[in-house]
């Protein structure tokens, strides 16, 4: 909580404010909002300038974000946290010039919207120092992470994984301070457009947690997304819930890939590959109680339960291509090694059985080592 005079000593020191009337209207200075008052009172002018007459309410700091990796997931959800009100900054590479001149435009199912002028960079390190850090890189980029990220984190910026795969976190957390490191999990149907457009056809939850499951770390990744249009999740053991992903992107995804570039809907209608979708979901969620146990949690995936609810989820939303899929269809590197092959070394390490997630895997590594090579699959 802060007084009038704070306010007020504060904008006339050079900071600035973004007032907010209710949880709705906001009436801002012309310059960059760091402060956010909630007020109760109306706006009128003195000076040339707007000033608020009312009560204050209280403060929360407008928090500034650099999203890393501003692919379809990282474009979306920072455009959600700018729509928030957050000062987002995106590390971009292929859109830099769309974006810059065109703004960022989001097609969603939701509602279409659109960031104007975008805070767009060519490096991290034109960003400064920053409150969070969202990774969004594909896993393709892994071995760049540390490099982008390392001028953000060293000021104590708190770092969102918001990543496909298993393992994820251990990786982030040789580089960077453990207590800073959360996870991020979607569950969503995104893809890019055009150069600075993004189309959220279905779903969007995230899921958050701390790396070492500490609750009142979580409240903190769970603050980060407040006032913006996402359905946010907690969990206190990221291990579980990032393998209950993999019971989506292994089989569904896979056998897209192996199928010649297939979407959900080609799966779900065929009964066949239904059913092999199903085998691969139970070898999954086998190998998920073993790294589970070996882990030290107490906590299992129930199969049958895990299965349906997949299965529900798939045949309700749109039909969708996933990020693995429409890259072997352009013949870009796919996520091969983080959601693929990550999964059997783990069944191999704890000796479960799983022929049908080797054989999908098997095929997807020959198909990437093609494309490496040159040569059409």
């Amino acid at each position: 909580m802060v007084s009038a005079a704070d306010c007020f000593s504060r904008k006339s020191g050079g900071d600035a404010f973004l007032f907010h009337l209710g949880a709705v209207d906001i009436a801002a200075f012309p310059f960059r909002p760091d402060y956010g008052v909630r007020v109760e009172g109306s706006p009128a002018a003195f000076g040339g300038e707007h000033i608020w007459h009312g009560c204050l309410c209280g403060v929360e700091r407008v928090k500034k974000i650099a999203v890393i990796g501003a692919g379809a997931v990282g474009l979306y959800y920072g455009s959600r946290l700018a729509q928030a009100g957050n000062e987002v900054h995106f590390l971009v590479r292929r859109d830099f010039d769309a974006l810059k001149k065109s703004g960022l435009s989001v097609k969603s199912k939701d509602g279409d919207f659109r960031i104007e002028k975008p805070l767009v960079h060519r490096k991290s390190a034109e960003i400064g120092d920053v409150d969070w850090i969202i990774c969004a890189l594909k896993g393709t980029a892994l071995d760049s992470a540390r490099e982008l990220i390392e001028p953000l984190a060293a000021s104590g910026a708190r770092l969102l994984v918001l990543m496909n795969g298993i393992g994820m976190e251990e990786r982030f957390s040789e580089w960077f301070t453990h207590e800073n490191i959360f996870s991020g999990i979607a569950f969503t149907c995104i893809n890019r457009g055009d150069p600075g457009v993004v189309r959220h056809l279905d779903y969007g939850a995230v899921t958050v947690g701390h790396f070492r499951g500490e609750p009142e770390k979580t409240e903190e990744a769970k603050a980060l997304w407040s006032g913006a249009n996402v359905e946010i999740l907690t969990t206190d053991n990221i291990l579980r819930d990032r393998w209950i992903k993999q019971c989506w992107n292994v089989p569904f995804s896979g056998i897209g890939v192996v199928y010649g570039g297939k979407s959900t809907r080609f799966i779900m209608d065929s009964p066949e590959l239904c059913s092999r979708v199903e085998n691969v979901q139970r070898e999954i969620v086998g190998i998920a109680n073993a790294d589970l146990r070996a882990a030290g949690s107490g906590e299992t995936i129930d199969t049958d339960e895990t299965i349906a609810k997949m299965m529900e989820s798939t045949g309700q939303m749109e039909d969708y291509s996933s990020s693995t899929v429409l890259d072997f269809l352009a013949g870009r590197p796919m996520e091969v090694d983080i959601i693929f092959s990550e999964t059997v070394r783990r069944a191999r390490k704890h000796g479960v059985a799983a022929p049908n997630v080797e054989a999908i895997v098997a095929i997807i590594e020959a198909f990437q080592t093609l494309k490496i090579r040159g040569n059409r699959v």
